[in-house]
């Protein structure tokens, strides 16, 4: 079956968690992290989810010293009887995910299974829907995912060094303007992402920019659809954090569906 090739948007990919799948990556890396700084806490998947679902931890380099800090306040410390550097907990946590040559990723990254297959994009493409990518992660990592492991040429994407942090809607709204270079008509933007942060991105988006007709669409990352129960909760989490539809697969998402959430955002709005 065909699909149609008259959706107006462009659409934006998050990257961790949508495009690959950063469990036993990112997320190791943070347990890891903590795990060391404290000598006594490692936090589990779950520990991790919660303070995401708080909505403005996603630089995880942040969110490690989060936790360490987290945990220590349990043990009666203050933050500031632990003045933590910031900078060794950034380096240890990269040796873990990039590695320790400087010259190769050796470490957690090179094992991320890969969520979505470069055909997937190309249906868009031939849908006439532009797409890019806006991510917390550095460059380096997000080139290593897209370029050498995905093989696309010079993809359209903002990363950790180009804008300020998720929510902050700079780097989305960077990303729009990339992809809507030349084209005079406000497409709506579909901005998939599997955070709370992701989806108070789109919720900034919409307010300081009334030209678009931004939507939210939520992924679940694999580490939760290990249960029924935990794919329920992730779900309603995203979706009162504003997500329009909450995807198993990023694949999902194909031209016909993006134009369903489209009208269905068209109707609500009349």
């Amino acid at each position: 079956m065909s699909e149609p090739t008259s959706a107006k948007a462009i659409v934006v990919f998050d990257i961790d968690g949508v495009v690959r799948d950063v469990s036993g990556s990112y997320r190791r890396a943070i347990a890891d992290t903590v795990e060391y700084f404290t000598t006594q806490y490692r936090p589990t998947p779950l520990d991790i989810d919660q303070l995401k679902s708080e909505g403005v931890w996603n630089n995880d380099w942040e969110a490690s010293q989060e936790l360490i800090y987290r945990y220590f306040e349990t043990q009666g410390q203050t933050r500031e009887q632990l003045q933590l550097d910031y900078t060794a907990i950034v380096a240890f946590f990269q040796a873990r995910y990039r590695g320790t040559d400087p010259n190769n990723f050796t470490g957690y990254i090179c094992n991320e299974p890969l969520l979505l297959q470069p055909s997937y994009l190309e249906q868009l493409t031939q849908a006439g829907i532009p797409w890019g990518f806006f991510s917390g992660a550095t460059r380096a990592s997000a080139n290593y995912v897209l370029e050498k492991r995905l093989s696309l040429q010079s993809p359209v994407l903002i990363a950790m060094e180009d804008a300020p942090g998720k929510p902050d809607p700079t780097g989305l709204f960077a990303t729009v303007r990339e992809l809507d270079n030349g084209i005079e008509q406000k497409l709506a933007v579909v901005y998939v992402g599997d955070t709370v942060a992701d989806m108070y991105t789109v919720e900034k988006a919409r307010g300081l920019d009334s030209s678009h007709t931004w939507i939210g669409v939520g992924v679940l990352p694999p580490h939760v659809q290990e249960t029924a129960a935990r794919s329920d909760a992730y779900s309603e989490t995203l979706i009162a954090a504003g997500a329009a539809v909450v995807l198993r697969n990023v694949q999902e998402l194909t031209p016909r569906q993006i134009q369903e959430l489209i009208s269905s955002s068209a109707q609500s709005v009349v």
